[in-house]
């Protein structure tokens, strides 16, 4: 054959060119391909939803302390108001029949008890308390403030068995 009839040289550039691209691949789905993944997913939806609810009712159940310390701060350092805070507090926090009749010593060992222990209140600034609502113009011995402040934030009811 003459070089005029053959056809010319076929280059590694020709035989690329001739290539056909590939249809792409189907999209890949986001949702999860096992039912395990699902029934997490409304596990932790509803572990979602209980955590909001409980934190909603526990906000919403100490109002009373988060009132109480502000009644306190504005109390300053007078007895008097400090122990009528805590009165107050003590008889939206317990049933009245146990509240209502404490006085003196019986009243500081009620607030010793429920304040999570100590004797702060017998034996410590907290004696003020006893006889404050008693004296007109007395002066709060140091840390009565803090110590009331304390007891709001920490008492707990005991659990009769």
């Amino acid at each position: 054959m003459s070089e005029q009839g053959q056809d010319p040289p076929v280059t590694l550039v020709d035989l690329i060119g001739q290539l056909v691209p590939p249809d792409p691949p189907p999209p890949v789905s986001m949702l999860p391909q096992t039912a395990g993944w699902a029934v997490l997913a409304v596990l932790a939806g509803v572990a979602v939803v209980y955590g909001l609810w409980r934190w909603w009712r526990h906000y919403h159940a100490n109002r009373y302390r988060r009132a109480a310390l502000a009644a306190l701060a504005r109390a300053g350092g007078d007895p008097v108001v400090i122990a009528e805070v805590l009165r107050r507090t003590a008889l939206v926090a317990f049933p009245r029949h146990e509240v209502a009749g404490l006085s003196g010593t019986e009243w500081l060992v009620f607030l010793d008890r429920t304040g999570g222990g100590g004797t702060a209140f017998t034996q410590g600034p907290g004696q003020a308390l006893a006889s404050a609502p008693y004296r007109s113009g007395s002066t709060a011995p140091s840390g009565l403030a803090d110590l009331a402040a304390r007891w709001i934030r920490r008492h707990r009811r005991e659990v009769s068995r």
